[in-house]
């Protein structure tokens, strides 16, 4: 992934740590309320921050740090190790799988179905493409134009159709054809929590009737640029959906990179893919050592 040549995708993050870090001699209180005000304002939530200086506090006073360079590798092993969530990260690799895509409008979502679609392609899985957002105009249509580019196949119905009848029928020509993998768009808002909520329910239990044997992901597509707006979205779609994972997306130089953490944190959710461009390779496998040093190292 390189994290590390990708500065730019955290903002000024990284930049803020190593100015705080090499500006002091000694390591102190002064030292962590600096790294706390820095965390905090790089949409690091405030639990979660408190939480990060806390562990280093300790680590300070337990194995004696003195130098801020010492300061600097256990902060990042302390923020690594709050976004690990082991084989989590890891996408499902059973076969027949269908990854139920769901966010709001405009945060990235038919973008990344395009990427994750390139990618699995790639890998040699076939894959296909539900077009199951048929509230929102044009959503079908711009689908459509990232099957095109990519060579999958989709199934849509026309605007205002029935989602639950697009999976209905992406799922019976999945079957028809052995598709390995099924993507599937879904409305990122309707009228309100409940109806979103229920159409989900809807299109879960055609899944589950009609592909029971099929693996199942439920991915979240956040935009890193909306800060900590994010969390709310995630508490939001926590709320109504079984969440396998967390996709953030526009992870570039408006981005402070810090609202990943936060989610993995105050949400126990892995991250498990990254979008860091417009082209369709860029969606990134999720690590966590190498996106915590993405941020720190130059």
């Amino acid at each position: 992934m390189e994290f590390g040549k990708k500065r730019s995708f955290f903002g000024k993050m990284g930049e803020k740590l190593a100015n705080v870090l090499v500006s002091r001699a000694v390591v102190d209180e002064d030292l962590l309320d600096e790294l706390e005000e820095v965390l905090i304002t790089s949409d690091i939530g405030m639990d979660t921050t408190m939480k990060i200086t806390e562990g280093l506090r300790d680590a300070i006073h337990a194995d004696y740090l003195s130098k801020p360079e010492e300061v600097r590798e256990r902060l990042k092993k302390i923020m690594a190790d709050m976004m690990n969530k082991g084989e989590r990260h890891k996408l499902s690799a059973d076969r027949p799988l269908i990854i139920t895509m769901i966010g709001i409008n405009g945060g990235g979502k038919t973008t990344t179905i395009g990427k994750l679609a390139n990618k699995l392609r790639g890998e040699g899985n076939s894959v296909m493409l539900a077009a199951a957002d048929t509230f929102r105009a044009a959503a079908a249509e711009q689908l459509c134009i990232w099957g095109d580019r990519v060579g999958v196949p989709v199934v849509r119905h026309s605007e205002g159709a029935d989602p639950s009848a697009v999976i209905f029928d992406a799922i019976q020509s999945a079957k028809a054809k052995g598709m390995d993998v099924l993507i599937c768009d879904t409305a990122g808002r309707l009228q309100n929590k409940k109806n979103l909520m229920n159409e989900l329910e809807k299109m879960n239990k055609v899944i589950d009737r009609e592909y029971s044997e099929a693996a199942r992901e439920t991915l979240l597509v956040l935009d890193a640029t909306t800060g900590k707006n994010a969390i709310s979205q995630a508490k939001e779609f926590g709320d109504i959906a079984d969440l396998t994972g967390i996709v953030i997306t526009k992870l570039d130089g408006t981005a402070k990179g810090g609202i990943a953490i936060t989610i993995a944190d105050e949400f126990d959710m892995a991250v498990k893919f990254i979008g860091v461009g417009e082209g369709m390779d860029d969606l990134r496998e999720f690590d966590p050592a190498e996106f915590i040093g993405g941020i720190f190292d130059e």
